[in-house]
């Protein structure tokens, strides 16, 4: 624990002499410069031998870039494809592979030595993207000082979000300009991000008792679930794991956002999504749309026959869910999810055959409640420690027998419940209090505040009410966050009257 306060420490302090010097200099390839170096030794702090793959990689997709650029052939793009694949499935899939029972039991000496490069997944699809981006004929010609930039810049090098080049390299040849807004909204978000993942994220993960987490309800292999602890499980690690990986990419954006770069976005709000399609539109969202541009949309492309786009749906999700890791669990979790699209898919061309047109709230809602349950279910795949507790968790949701009896220890009924009442409250709230800032803005617009000013009572309240709503919706994560969570954490130790054991646990997708 106290290793990790001071490596924190040492970053944040390095973090704001880089940004001090970065705002400072003028000239645009020198600012490239510092930013690389300071992404080099950032890096280099997870491994020195990481930061030699890194620069490999980066010198070997520039090399094919040009090559494309000169002679945008097929082959080229395959040889590309191919030397990344092979770099990414050396370092991350082939020791799993040979290590799994149904391999022989043969290991090379070297693969004793081999350890994946931190972040390998996400650095080596964006140089991915490049080289598809530059056989597409896109105009993006960077140099060599920018592409390993691209390929390394610090914030997102670990963990994303998935960057595109044609999206940054205009970032990175701009001239700096100090702005206000960029250190107070960067700011924002880094609070933003501290908050849903060291506090939220990590209390749903130890629990409010010793045994009452999430963590220990799949990790301690328990016989006698019953339905409801599956349920609550499944719902809590989804909220869980999109509070410390949402809350990450707050940080990585923050962060970027005080040295003037916008970087892409990764989530909004996907748990109030009333479709899969949708929800994949709002959850990891830069990887969510690589897969979409560069394998679903050619893929769907290349056969016309009306079943093809529905296989293709399950070949991309799959590829998907092999993406996290080479294990059965995260290969079945994106099988089931290219099952769900094309089941919404069905779905949809039913209701326009048969004329099926419910209410709009009421659709809304039975939509979103079967969105919110299935995606939940999925996440059973994705947290197991195997198939065999999968599978296990899946039969005690369809036993009704199952759903007379409680094993998980009674703070766990308090703590996930309370959670995402907060978390959908938040939510509704923040979406009334945005509509109430569109209205009252509407009613404002037409005459100037002065003329509403001297209109008498009524329209001084609607001033009022104006301002207020604008002030209000403008910084809800200053107030409404650190509200609701205080509510809820007291509310969830008053009810359970026990003490918090809450602890720090590592980044949760930085083992992809």
């Amino acid at each position: 624990m106290t290793n990790q306060i001071y490596h924190m420490v040492t970053i944040l302090l390095a973090v704001l002499l880089l940004w001090v010097v970065a705002w400072n200099l003028r000239s645009v390839r020198t600012r490239q410069g510092l930013l690389l170096l300071a992404s080099y030794l950032f890096y280099s702090t997870w491994g020195i031998e990481f930061l030699a793959v890194l620069i490999t990689s980066s010198l070997i997709n520039f090399g094919l870039g040009a090559l494309l650029r000169r002679r945008p052939m097929i082959a080229y793009l395959w040889l590309g494809i191919g030397c990344n694949l092979l770099f990414l499935g050396f370092f991350k899939y082939l020791p799993p592979i040979l290590g799994s029972p149904w391999t022989v039991s043969w290991e090379p000496d070297f693969l004793r030595y081999v350890v994946m490069p931190v972040g390998i997944s996400f650095w080596t699809f964006q140089a991915l993207s490049y080289l598809f981006d530059v056989y597409r004929e896109e105009e993006i010609n960077p140099s060599l000082l920018e592409f390993c930039l691209y390929m390394a810049f610090w914030p997102t090098v670990l963990s994303g979000p998935v960057s595109r080049l044609p999206d940054m390299l205009p970032q990175f040849r701009k001239t700096p300009v100090f702005s206000r807004d960029n250190l107070s909204i960067g700011a924002l978000r880094i609070i933003q991000g501290l908050f849903m993942k060291l506090i939220l994220a990590q209390l749903l993960g130890t629990g409010l008792t010793t045994g009452g987490g999430i963590t220990a309800g799949f990790d301690q292999m328990r016989s006698g679930w019953g339905g409801v602890d599956v349920w609550l499980l499944a719902m809590g690690f989804g909220l869980q794991l999109f509070l410390d990986f949402a809350g990450y990419s707050h940080l990585v954006i923050g962060t970027a956002r005080l040295f003037g770069i916008d970087v892409t976005e990764n989530f909004s709000r996907p748990f109030l999504s009333a479709t899969p399609s949708i929800f994949w539109t709002r959850w990891h969202m830069s990887l969510s749309f690589w897969i979409r541009d560069y394998v679903f949309v050619p893929l769907a492309a290349a056969r016309r026959e009306r079943w093809w786009p529905y296989l293709v749906f399950v070949i991309s999700m799959t590829l998907f869910g092999l993406w996290h890791a080479a294990k059965l669990t995260f290969i079945c979790w994106g099988f089931y999810h290219g099952l769900l699209l094309v089941a919404h898919r069905l779905g949809q061309q039913a209701k326009r055959q048969f004329g099926i047109k419910p209410p709009n709230f009421i659709g809304f809602l039975l939509a979103w409640a079967a969105t919110f349950a299935s995606i939940s279910l999925g996440w059973i795949f994705f947290r197991a420690n195997d198939l065999h507790e999968a599978f296990t968790m899946f039969r005690t949701v369809l036993s009704p027998a199952a759903y007379q009896h409680l094993a998980m220890p009674s703070s766990f009924y308090v703590l996930i419940p309370s959670l995402l009442v907060a978390y959908f409250a938040y939510e509704g709230l923040r979406t009334l209090l945005s509509r109430l800032q569109l209205r009252t803005v509407e009613v404002v617009s037409p005459a100037p505040p002065m003329m509403l000013r001297q209109g008498g009572l009524e329209s001084s309240l609607t001033v009022l009410a104006a301002e207020l709503c604008e002030f209000f919706a403008q910084r809800m994560w200053w107030w409404l966050t650190p509200v609701m969570f205080v509510l809820t954490l007291f509310a969830s130790l008053a009810i359970s009257n026990q003490s918090s054991v809450l602890t720090v646990t590592p980044f949760m997708y930085a083992i992809f």
